[in-house]
């Protein structure tokens, strides 16, 4: 019997942008600060993260 993995190469939009804005600015092809470099992930973290605070809040209101 052999076993057969199923091995993805690659990742999300974001994590791709993040890495090429880094070797981009460690390149020095870019000027930009290292918080926008690195915004590709910590920018779709903020918008769950605010996602997830609303969705709490809405359940909270509703639930008096």
């Amino acid at each position: 019997m052999s076993k057969e993995t199923n091995t993805t190469i690659g990742g999300s939009a974001s994590t791709l942008l993040g890495i090429t804005f880094i070797v981009l600015k460690l390149t020095n092809v870019i000027n930009w600060s290292w918080w926008w470099v690195l915004s590709p992930f910590w920018i779709p973290l903020s918008i769950a993260i605010l996602i997830l605070i609303g969705i709490i809040v809405f359940y909270r209101w509703f639930e008096k």
